[in-house]
């Protein structure tokens, strides 16, 4: 009997260490970041950084919130969405019209871009929450089916979409059957169109900077994190871990799938607006598919769950392109070839064995030397 409970204790024990080893991963990720965010402030003001370099820091951001808010998803609340960035082209043009029309009224560019994503993280969330409302209440892969329709549907409507304003107010047509133009919307201010259909938005300012990038991430990291580690996050991992037995001891599986799916459209709805405030003009064909399996590739590399490890491969495999472009026909070859080796490296378990055959041997010798 003794040795029983010793087993048990020793094992829980062994269990509260993995949990405080998982957390100190995780808010490793608040110095590394701001370490990260100053070396880059350096450089900048140094004039270190190229021309290409330094128009990669915001959407570097933006695609690191991306991947912290679908990995809330995929890693934490175990289903799969395959049109992530669909909430984030909400979020984006949300933000570019709540900017513009503000032009005038809030001439202060920090306090209008802070308008701008609020506003583009609240539609993200009111499209999660009407997304998550019959579809997880099912089982199995059709949140995976929605939200890529889902996606599809919002930029196919973006690309129907005339939007204006000027001192009557906001104008919106849909140019369904491809007869309408800007002059449909009657504005007194010719310059006043703001989304010009398959054009995207054009013409927008941009007061998207670094900086704000950074606040997002790091709100971002403290919001999950947090949420993670709480009643509500502890009983959205149950759910993913045995539905069952989480629906026998009374949890509410709905309410809380749908807590942690509208907070990760809200993250997507935040980044999006900080990435059309980034560029002049922005059309839907940017948050297609491909940009929602880019952003799942982030967190399946990163490793579901890490978000110190969605945080790294956002922002390797985003500047890896870019930084070897300079390599012309050959770029893209080799970015497939360090996505192979970082999915060898990361879930071949000779790789694991290996490192598990190195490690003890340096305790040995750390043990031997005292």
């Amino acid at each position: 009997m003794g040795l029983k409970n010793t087993k048990n204790a020793s094992a829980a024990t062994l269990k509260r260490s993995k949990l405080s080893a998982s957390a100190v991963r995780d808010y490793c990720s608040f110095p590394l970041v701001t370490l990260a965010f100053g070396l880059m402030m350096f450089l900048n003001n140094n004039g270190m950084l190229n021309k290409r370099m330094q128009g990669m820091l915001v959407p570097v951001c933006c695609y690191i919130v991306m991947a912290l808010s679908l990995n809330l998803t995929v890693g934490i609340m175990g289903e799969l969405s395959l049109g992530h960035a669909g909430f984030m082209s909400l979020g984006a043009f949300t933000g570019v019209v709540v900017s513009q029309s503000l032009l005038s009224s809030v001439p202060n560019d920090m306090l209008r871009l802070v308008i701008a994503i609020c506003a583009g993280a609240a539609v993200a969330a009111v499209g999660g929450f009407l997304i998550g409302l019959p579809v997880l209440r099912l089982r199995g892969d059709y949140l995976a089916i929605v939200t890529l329709a889902f996606g599809e549907i919002i930029m196919d409507v973006v690309n129907c979409l005339i939007v204006g304003h000027d001192e009557n107010g906001l104008h919106i047509i849909f140019n369904f059957k491809g007869e309408k133009t800007v002059a449909d919307l009657g504005l007194t201010d010719p310059n006043g169109a703001i989304i010009k259909g398959a054009q995207g938005a054009v013409g927008t300012k941009t007061i998207a900077t670094f900086t704000a990038g950074f606040i997002i991430i790091m709100i971002t990291l403290f919001v999950i994190l947090n949420f993670v580690r709480s009643r509500t996050g502890r009983a959205v991992l149950a759910i993913r871990d045995n539905r069952i037995a989480a629906e026998s001891m009374g949890v509410n599986v709905m309410k809380y799938k749908m807590i942690a799916f509208v907070l990760s459209t809200t993250l997507a709805g935040m980044a999006g607006a900080l990435y059309g405030l980034n560029f002049n003009m922005i059309s839907a064909d940017k948050f297609n598919f491909n940009t929602s399996i880019l952003v799942l590739v982030f967190v399946v590399l990163g490793g579901l769950g890490n978000m110190l490890g969605s945080i790294i491969a956002a922002t390797v495999l985003y500047i890896l392109p870019e930084a070897l472009r300079g390599l012309a026909d050959y770029r893209m070859l080799m970015y497939a070839v360090v996505l192979i080796l970082v999915m060898l490296a990361t879930n071949s378990p000779s790789v694991r064995n290996l490192f598990l055959k190195i490690l003890p041997k340096r305790k040995q010798k750390k043990e031997g030397a005292a």
